[in-house]
């Protein structure tokens, strides 16, 4: 009972009396609670406007859990600029994105990450720019491969390192740099058995060739027995000096929603 009384009398007296102004303490917690609001209100205008929502189904996720999308186009196009984009959208909705590359280091991911952000930031006029980043940053996590030693069973064995020492919990999955071989069909089936048996949003880059025949769907040929895997493609294609982004969804026409790639920026805006 008498440490009870104690307790009740250490809580009392931390309160702040009446009439008197809060101490250093509570004038902290009130700052970071306004940055918090703010942060959430620009995270959520960023969402709003962001072009990828017109042509990705959903409220503010890139993909539902369990499926599979795809960004394709040929090299140097702009894939990699794009799947970064979906994987901010993610990490703006506060959902734990993992970014899998099979081309490049830790250190040059991290800056393409940093190079979009800051575009989006001028683009969109928000302040407290690096504040917000580091924000979202701690729901992010990079994992490399060398693209000959890469398969889904390694994926999946590390994604099961990460969950089980409770070191992150990824929802979506972006993956670059897969290569487009004759074991492709088989690593994308596997793929999509890992985003459903995982509960994971997944999207991969897919490279065509340049000089690759279109189906009627609108998938590269070389690629269109792929597309049963994936809920939706975006294609990057260049046309008269633009490169026009599309959407390819099973057993429908590709669509152009008059969404292109700004050449300065690499970021997806309406035509």
């Amino acid at each position: 009972m008498v440490q009870t009384q104690n307790l009740v009398s250490i809580l009392t007296a931390r309160k702040p009396r009446p009439g008197r102004a809060p101490g250093p303490a509570t004038q902290r917690r009130g700052l970071i609670l306004m940055a918090e609001r703010s942060f959430a209100m620009t995270r959520k205008e960023i969402l709003t406007k962001s072009p990828l929502r017109e042509v990705i189904p959903g409220e503010a996720e890139p993909c539902a859990p369990g499926t599979l999308g795809a960004v394709i186009a040929r090299a140097g196009v702009g894939k990699t600029s794009v799947l970064a984009q979906i994987a901010i959208n993610g990490l703006l909705d506060e959902k734990n994105v993992l970014h899998v590359s099979l081309n490049d280091p830790v250190r040059k991911v991290c800056l393409w990450y940093e190079e979009v952000f800051n575009h989006l930031a001028a683009r969109y006029r928000f302040a407290q720019t690096v504040d917000l980043w580091e924000t979202v940053l701690k729901n992010r996590f990079i994992m490399t491969f060398r693209a000959e030693g890469f398969s889904v069973p390694r994926l999946s064995e590390r994604i099961n390192d990460l969950t089980e020492q409770g070191v992150f919990y990824p929802q979506i999955v972006v993956m670059d740099g897969i290569p487009v071989d004759n074991r492709l069909e088989q690593t994308v089936a596997a793929l999509s058995t890992l985003a459903a048996e995982n509960n994971l949003c997944l999207w991969l880059s897919l490279r065509a060739d340049k000089d690759d025949d279109m189906a009627a769907t609108g998938w590269p040929k070389s690629l269109a027995s792929l597309s049963s895997h994936f809920f939706l493609a975006l294609k990057l294609a260049p046309a008269n000096g633009k490169v026009i982004v599309s959407t390819l969804a099973p057993n429908q026409p590709q669509q152009n929603p008059d969404l292109t790639l700004d050449p300065a920026t690499m970021l997806v805006v309406k035509a």
